[in-house]
């Protein structure tokens, strides 16, 4: 089980990259657009760097929704290899057939 200070400061994070996104995109537009002044686009580059870095979606971690885990985790279940071994076992994950021998 990983630190509940650890899965929070994720959770505050997603929540951060969520609510800036519309900024950050309209903001990255304009400093692509090479039609733009350089001077506006400079502008635009300051504002962005004056961002919070945690409002970026690449500071955001998969972690194992059960566990908190932050390594070793399957996006299309979002749990860990062990979660996933461990319920596999237990038989409670759908087509999960686990080889023994």
């Amino acid at each position: 089980m990983a630190k509940k200070s650890s899965i929070e400061k994720n959770n505050r994070r997603k929540k951060m990259a969520k609510n800036a996104a519309p900024k950050r995109e309209r903001l990255k537009a304009i400093i692509a657009d090479r039609s733009k002044p350089m001077e506006e686009r400079f502008a635009a580059t300051l504002k962005l760097a004056e961002m919070p870095r945690n409002s970026s979606i690449t500071r955001v971690r998969n972690r194992c929704e059960l566990t908190g885990r932050a390594r070793a985790v399957y996006r299309k279940n979002k749990l860990s290899r062990i979660a996933i071994r461990d319920l596999g076992s237990r038989g409670l994950v759908p087509g999960l057939v686990k080889s023994s021998w």
